[in-house]
C-alpha cells in the first residue's frame, strides 16, 4: 500500500465566507461541492488540494469530522494492516462519491480517513 497524496481538512463556521476566501483570495478553483445550501468544498491549485468542512457548527470544530484524509492506492491492504496490529478502525467501506474510505482516530483523538478512487462503472 502506497500513499499517495494528503489533504488538510478545515473546519469553519462560516462557509461561504471561507468558500470566497479560497476562490477569490487564494485563487483556487471549485473541484466539488457538497450540500444544499453548500456546506463543504475541495478546492485544488496546481498540485495543493484542500477540503474546507462547514458542516460542523463552531462549538464542534474541535472534535467534530476528519482532522486529515490521505490518499491511497489500496486501502484494503491498510484496513489489514492497522486489524492485523489491532487498532480500531471503521471500514473500509464504499462512499456514493466514488471513494472506498477506511477511518480511525489517532491516539489524540483526531479523526483520520484513508481514501482510493473506486474504478469508474462503464455507462455511468
Amino acid at each position: 500500500m502506497t500513499l499517495t497524496a494528503s489533504t488538510p481538512v478545515l473546519r469553519v463556521a462560516d462557509y461561504p465566507t471561507a468558500r470566497a476566501f479560497w476562490l477569490e483570495t487564494l485563487g483556487f478553483t471549485l473541484a466539488e461541492e457538497g450540500g444544499t445550501p453548500a456546506r463543504f468544498g475541495i478546492f485544488r491549485k496546481d498540485v495543493a488540494t484542500v477540503f474546507v468542512d462547514g458542516w460542523h457548527g463552531v462549538d464542534e470544530i474541535q472534535h467534530a469530522g476528519w482532522r486529515a484524509y490521505f490518499h491511497c492506492d489500496d486501502v484494503d491492504a491498510l484496513a489489514a494492516e492497522i486489524a492485523g496490529q489491532g487498532y480500531p478502525a471503521k471500514g473500509p467501506v464504499d462512499t456514493v462519491y466514488g471513494m472506498r474510505e477506511l477511518t480511525l482516530r489517532d491516539p489524540a483523538g483526531n479523526l483520520l480517513c484513508f481514501g482510493q478512487e473506486l474504478p469508474a462503472i462503464a455507462g455511468a
